[in-house]
Protein backbone atom coordinates (compact mmCIF):
# COMPACT_ATOMS: atom_id res chain seq x y z
CA UNK A 1 0.00 0.00 0.00
CA UNK A 2 1.48 3.50 -1.03
CA UNK A 3 1.66 5.99 1.45
CA UNK A 4 0.48 9.19 1.04
CA UNK A 5 3.03 12.10 1.23
CA UNK A 6 2.97 15.55 -0.07
CA UNK A 7 5.50 18.48 -0.29
CA UNK A 8 5.76 20.64 2.55
CA UNK A 9 8.71 22.81 4.42
CA UNK A 10 11.10 21.78 7.00
CA UNK A 11 9.76 23.82 9.55
CA UNK A 12 5.94 22.43 9.03
CA UNK A 13 7.17 19.13 9.54
CA UNK A 14 8.35 19.68 13.32
CA UNK A 15 5.49 21.69 13.91
CA UNK A 16 3.41 18.60 12.29
CA UNK A 17 5.07 16.23 14.46
CA UNK A 18 4.40 18.40 17.79
CA UNK A 19 0.98 19.04 16.83
CA UNK A 20 0.73 14.98 16.00
CA UNK A 21 1.84 14.07 19.27
CA UNK A 22 0.41 16.97 21.86
CA UNK A 23 -3.08 15.74 20.23
CA UNK A 24 -2.06 12.40 21.92
CA UNK A 25 -0.65 13.36 24.72
CA UNK A 26 -2.12 16.25 26.97
CA UNK A 27 1.39 16.08 29.08
CA UNK A 28 3.03 18.11 26.25
CA UNK A 29 3.82 21.65 26.24
CA UNK A 30 5.54 24.15 24.76
CA UNK A 31 8.05 26.82 26.00
CA UNK A 32 9.96 29.88 25.11
CA UNK A 33 10.52 33.30 23.24
CA UNK A 34 8.04 34.55 20.74
CA UNK A 35 5.96 30.76 20.12
CA UNK A 36 2.51 32.29 20.88
CA UNK A 37 1.68 35.92 20.44
CA UNK A 38 5.46 37.23 20.24
CA UNK A 39 6.21 38.75 16.53
CA UNK A 40 7.98 35.62 15.54
CA UNK A 41 5.49 32.95 16.07
CA UNK A 42 6.64 29.77 14.12
CA UNK A 43 4.20 28.00 16.00
CA UNK A 44 1.75 30.14 16.17
CA UNK A 45 -0.85 27.55 14.24
CA UNK A 46 -0.04 25.51 17.74
CA UNK A 47 -0.90 27.73 19.87
CA UNK A 48 -3.90 28.74 18.24
CA UNK A 49 -4.80 25.11 18.91
CA UNK A 50 -3.92 24.54 21.95
CA UNK A 51 -3.88 27.90 23.55
CA UNK A 52 -1.58 29.43 26.42
CA UNK A 53 -1.89 26.44 29.09
CA UNK A 54 0.26 24.21 26.80
CA UNK A 55 1.88 26.82 24.40
CA UNK A 56 3.74 29.56 26.79
CA UNK A 57 5.91 32.56 26.13
CA UNK A 58 8.35 33.42 28.06
CA UNK A 59 10.73 36.02 29.43
CA UNK A 60 13.95 36.81 27.61
CA UNK A 61 15.61 34.32 30.67
CA UNK A 62 16.99 31.07 28.69
CA UNK A 63 18.50 29.72 32.19
CA UNK A 64 14.79 30.59 33.61
CA UNK A 65 12.45 28.90 31.00
CA UNK A 66 14.77 25.99 30.03
CA UNK A 67 15.07 25.30 33.94
CA UNK A 68 11.44 25.66 34.17
CA UNK A 69 11.46 23.18 31.25
CA UNK A 70 13.55 20.51 33.20
CA UNK A 71 11.12 20.92 36.62
CA UNK A 72 8.54 20.14 34.73
CA UNK A 73 9.65 17.43 33.07
CA UNK A 74 10.85 16.03 36.75
CA UNK A 75 7.18 16.20 37.64
CA UNK A 76 5.72 14.49 35.24
CA UNK A 77 5.36 17.08 31.99
CA UNK A 78 6.62 16.49 28.51
CA UNK A 79 8.09 19.87 27.58
CA UNK A 80 9.24 21.08 23.98
CA UNK A 81 11.62 23.95 25.19
CA UNK A 82 12.35 26.19 22.46
CA UNK A 83 15.85 28.39 22.35
CA UNK A 84 16.03 30.82 19.46
CA UNK A 85 19.54 30.43 18.72
CA UNK A 86 21.76 27.55 20.35
CA UNK A 87 24.63 30.22 20.52
CA UNK A 88 22.26 31.09 23.55
CA UNK A 89 22.74 28.08 25.49
CA UNK A 90 25.72 29.05 27.30
CA UNK A 91 23.76 31.03 29.91
CA UNK A 92 21.91 27.91 30.61
CA UNK A 93 24.03 25.18 30.50
CA UNK A 94 24.03 24.72 34.22
CA UNK A 95 20.41 24.01 33.74
CA UNK A 96 21.53 21.85 31.19
CA UNK A 97 24.30 19.69 31.45
CA UNK A 98 24.28 19.84 35.22
CA UNK A 99 20.32 19.04 36.12
CA UNK A 100 18.80 17.46 32.85
CA UNK A 101 21.82 15.55 31.51
CA UNK A 102 22.69 13.95 34.97
CA UNK A 103 20.02 13.92 37.70
CA UNK A 104 18.23 10.34 36.64
CA UNK A 105 21.88 9.00 36.86
CA UNK A 106 22.24 11.13 40.40
CA UNK A 107 18.91 9.74 41.62
CA UNK A 108 19.44 6.25 40.64
CA UNK A 109 16.81 6.02 37.80
CA UNK A 110 14.11 6.97 40.45
CA UNK A 111 12.86 9.61 38.00
CA UNK A 112 12.95 10.52 34.06
CA UNK A 113 13.27 13.73 32.45
CA UNK A 114 11.52 13.84 29.23
CA UNK A 115 12.64 17.42 27.97
CA UNK A 116 12.80 18.49 24.27
CA UNK A 117 15.13 21.38 24.07
CA UNK A 118 14.78 22.57 20.10
CA UNK A 119 16.73 25.43 18.78
CA UNK A 120 18.17 26.60 15.48
CA UNK A 121 21.92 26.48 14.99
CA UNK A 122 24.38 27.40 11.63
CA UNK A 123 25.26 30.62 9.64
CA UNK A 124 21.94 32.59 8.66
CA UNK A 125 24.61 35.02 6.85
CA UNK A 126 26.03 37.93 8.08
CA UNK A 127 24.68 37.17 11.63
CA UNK A 128 28.35 37.27 12.72
CA UNK A 129 29.67 35.40 15.99
CA UNK A 130 26.81 35.87 18.44
CA UNK A 131 24.01 33.93 15.83
CA UNK A 132 26.06 31.90 13.78
CA UNK A 133 27.39 28.70 15.64
CA UNK A 134 26.86 25.10 15.37
CA UNK A 135 27.60 23.61 18.78
CA UNK A 136 25.78 20.31 18.94
CA UNK A 137 29.75 18.79 19.69
CA UNK A 138 29.16 20.11 22.90
CA UNK A 139 26.35 18.53 23.92
CA UNK A 140 27.54 15.32 22.77
CA UNK A 141 30.38 14.96 24.90
CA UNK A 142 28.09 15.73 28.33
CA UNK A 143 27.00 12.06 29.42
CA UNK A 144 22.90 11.67 29.57
CA UNK A 145 21.94 13.94 26.66
CA UNK A 146 20.47 12.64 23.23
CA UNK A 147 21.36 14.84 20.48
CA UNK A 148 19.46 14.82 17.42
CA UNK A 149 20.42 16.75 13.57
CA UNK A 150 17.95 16.17 10.66
CA UNK A 151 18.65 17.06 7.22
CA UNK A 152 15.17 16.64 5.62
CA UNK A 153 11.78 17.03 6.20
CA UNK A 154 11.01 13.68 6.39
CA UNK A 155 14.07 12.97 8.67
CA UNK A 156 12.71 16.27 11.10
CA UNK A 157 9.21 15.01 11.55
CA UNK A 158 9.99 11.27 12.29
CA UNK A 159 12.94 12.17 14.76
CA UNK A 160 10.51 14.83 16.21
CA UNK A 161 8.01 12.07 17.08
CA UNK A 162 10.52 10.07 18.85
CA UNK A 163 12.11 12.42 20.74
CA UNK A 164 8.50 13.28 22.29
CA UNK A 165 8.29 9.80 23.54
CA UNK A 166 11.98 9.76 25.24
CA UNK A 167 12.60 9.66 28.61
CA UNK A 168 15.62 11.21 28.48
CA UNK A 169 16.72 14.63 27.54
CA UNK A 170 16.58 15.22 23.62
CA UNK A 171 18.67 18.14 22.13
CA UNK A 172 17.06 18.77 18.84
CA UNK A 173 19.34 20.71 16.26
CA UNK A 174 17.45 22.51 13.21
CA UNK A 175 20.01 24.36 10.80
CA UNK A 176 18.67 28.04 10.02
CA UNK A 177 19.34 27.56 6.37
CA UNK A 178 17.09 24.55 6.34
CA UNK A 179 13.60 25.49 8.01
CA UNK A 180 12.15 26.28 4.67
CA UNK A 181 13.58 23.99 2.80
CA UNK A 182 11.04 21.81 1.03
CA UNK A 183 10.39 17.89 0.97
CA UNK A 184 7.80 14.80 0.89
CA UNK A 185 6.69 13.71 3.77
CA UNK A 186 3.89 11.28 5.01
CA UNK A 187 0.63 13.23 6.09
CA UNK A 188 0.37 10.17 8.97
CA UNK A 189 1.74 10.61 11.80
CA UNK A 190 5.32 8.22 11.81
CA UNK A 191 8.60 7.82 13.49
CA UNK A 192 12.05 7.70 13.09
CA UNK A 193 14.48 5.69 15.62
CA UNK A 194 17.60 6.75 17.42
CA UNK A 195 20.74 5.68 16.68
CA UNK A 196 19.89 4.53 12.81
CA UNK A 197 21.93 6.23 10.10
CA UNK A 198 20.40 6.92 6.48
CA UNK A 199 22.40 6.54 3.06
CA UNK A 200 21.30 9.75 1.85
CA UNK A 201 23.28 8.80 -1.56
CA UNK A 202 25.49 5.10 -2.49
CA UNK A 203 28.57 5.26 -3.82
CA UNK A 204 31.64 3.24 -4.00
CA UNK A 205 35.02 5.76 -4.12
CA UNK A 206 34.62 7.69 -1.34
CA UNK A 207 32.32 8.02 2.35
CA UNK A 208 31.29 11.34 2.90
CA UNK A 209 30.07 11.57 6.92
CA UNK A 210 27.44 14.95 7.41
CA UNK A 211 25.03 16.48 9.21
CA UNK A 212 22.24 18.55 8.59
CA UNK A 213 23.10 21.66 5.87
CA UNK A 214 26.11 19.63 4.95
CA UNK A 215 24.10 16.52 3.72
CA UNK A 216 22.82 18.73 0.85
CA UNK A 217 26.04 20.57 0.31
CA UNK A 218 27.28 17.16 0.00
CA UNK A 219 24.95 16.02 -2.02
CA UNK A 220 25.92 19.03 -4.75
CA UNK A 221 29.63 18.35 -4.67
CA UNK A 222 28.80 14.44 -5.78
CA UNK A 223 26.33 15.49 -8.28
CA UNK A 224 29.43 18.07 -9.43
CA UNK A 225 32.05 14.72 -9.22
CA UNK A 226 30.07 12.04 -10.58
CA UNK A 227 32.67 11.72 -13.39
CA UNK A 228 35.35 11.74 -11.00
CA UNK A 229 33.93 9.96 -8.07
CA UNK A 230 31.68 7.89 -6.76
CA UNK A 231 30.81 9.13 -3.71
CA UNK A 232 28.30 7.60 -0.71
CA UNK A 233 26.97 10.17 1.79
CA UNK A 234 25.88 8.73 5.58
CA UNK A 235 23.74 10.86 7.58
CA UNK A 236 23.78 9.96 10.82
CA UNK A 237 20.97 11.70 11.81
CA UNK A 238 21.55 11.55 15.70
CA UNK A 239 25.11 11.91 16.76
CA UNK A 240 23.90 10.64 20.22
CA UNK A 241 23.40 7.76 20.07
CA UNK A 242 25.44 7.40 17.09
CA UNK A 243 25.54 4.71 14.44
CA UNK A 244 28.74 4.15 14.24
CA UNK A 245 28.39 0.47 12.87
CA UNK A 246 26.85 2.27 9.54
CA UNK A 247 29.99 4.45 9.08
CA UNK A 248 32.55 1.55 9.60
CA UNK A 249 30.38 0.02 6.90
CA UNK A 250 30.74 2.05 4.56
CA UNK A 251 34.23 3.02 4.83
CA UNK A 252 34.66 -0.44 4.49
CA UNK A 253 33.21 -0.39 1.16
CA UNK A 254 34.82 2.92 -0.01
CA UNK A 255 38.07 2.97 1.92
CA UNK A 256 38.31 6.74 2.05
CA UNK A 257 36.77 9.02 4.29
CA UNK A 258 35.47 12.59 4.69
CA UNK A 259 33.28 14.24 7.29
CA UNK A 260 32.01 17.49 6.41
CA UNK A 261 30.76 19.50 9.86
CA UNK A 262 29.80 22.57 9.85
CA UNK A 263 30.86 22.72 13.72
CA UNK A 264 33.90 23.75 14.83
CA UNK A 265 37.01 21.71 13.89
CA UNK A 266 38.48 21.72 16.86
CA UNK A 267 36.62 18.66 19.13
CA UNK A 268 34.44 18.35 16.70
CA UNK A 269 32.09 16.26 15.90
CA UNK A 270 34.33 15.13 12.86
CA UNK A 271 37.05 14.26 15.45
CA UNK A 272 35.32 11.84 17.29
CA UNK A 273 34.13 10.31 13.58
CA UNK A 274 37.69 10.00 12.33
CA UNK A 275 38.72 8.66 15.88
CA UNK A 276 36.11 5.53 15.87
CA UNK A 277 37.18 4.59 12.39
CA UNK A 278 40.90 4.97 13.41
CA UNK A 279 40.18 2.73 16.10
CA UNK A 280 37.72 -0.14 14.55
CA UNK A 281 38.56 0.33 10.48
CA UNK A 282 42.17 1.57 10.18
CA UNK A 283 43.22 -0.95 7.96
CA UNK A 284 40.49 -0.28 5.78
CA UNK A 285 41.84 3.17 4.64
CA UNK A 286 43.55 3.88 1.48
CA UNK A 287 44.43 7.86 2.66
CA UNK A 288 44.36 9.49 5.37
CA UNK A 289 40.97 11.10 6.73
CA UNK A 290 39.74 13.93 5.80
CA UNK A 291 37.88 16.71 8.06
CA UNK A 292 36.12 19.68 6.61
CA UNK A 293 34.98 21.86 9.04
CA UNK A 294 34.78 25.13 10.03
CA UNK A 295 38.51 26.90 11.61
CA UNK A 296 38.48 27.61 15.38
CA UNK A 297 37.76 31.45 14.71
CA UNK A 298 34.48 33.55 15.76
CA UNK A 299 32.13 33.73 12.44
CA UNK A 300 32.89 36.84 11.14
CA UNK A 301 29.93 39.37 10.08
CA UNK A 302 31.51 40.19 6.83
CA UNK A 303 29.73 37.88 3.73
CA UNK A 304 33.13 37.36 2.02
CA UNK A 305 34.78 36.59 5.03
CA UNK A 306 32.06 34.16 6.35
CA UNK A 307 31.94 32.41 2.84
CA UNK A 308 35.50 31.67 3.75
CA UNK A 309 35.14 30.23 7.05
CA UNK A 310 31.77 28.16 7.00
CA UNK A 311 32.40 24.83 4.68
CA UNK A 312 30.71 24.76 1.47
CA UNK A 313 30.51 22.61 -1.39
CA UNK A 314 33.52 23.64 -2.73
CA UNK A 315 35.03 22.72 0.27
CA UNK A 316 33.60 19.38 0.10
CA UNK A 317 34.99 19.18 -3.74
CA UNK A 318 38.51 19.90 -2.85
CA UNK A 319 38.28 17.32 -0.31
CA UNK A 320 37.40 14.79 -2.26
CA UNK A 321 39.67 15.53 -5.53
CA UNK A 322 42.44 15.61 -2.28
CA UNK A 323 41.83 12.10 -1.03
CA UNK A 324 41.21 10.20 -4.41
CA UNK A 325 44.24 11.37 -5.67
CA UNK A 326 46.62 9.85 -2.96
Amino acid sequence: MSVKTREITFGQAVHESITDQMRKDSRIILMGEDIGIGTIRQTHPIFEEFGPERVRDTPISEAGFIGAGVGAAITGMRPVVELMCNDFFGVAMDQIYNQAGKLRYMLGGSITIPIVIRTSYGAPGSAAGHHSQSLYAIFAHVPGLKVVIPSTPYDAKGLMATALRESDPVMFFEHVKLFERRGQVPADAYSIPFGEADIKREGSDVTVVATGLMIHKALSAAEKLKDKADIEIVDPRTIVPLDSASIIRSVKKTNKLIIADEGYKRCGFGAEVAAIVAEQAIDSLDAPIVRVATPNVPVPFSPILEGNVIPNEESIVKAVLKITSQ
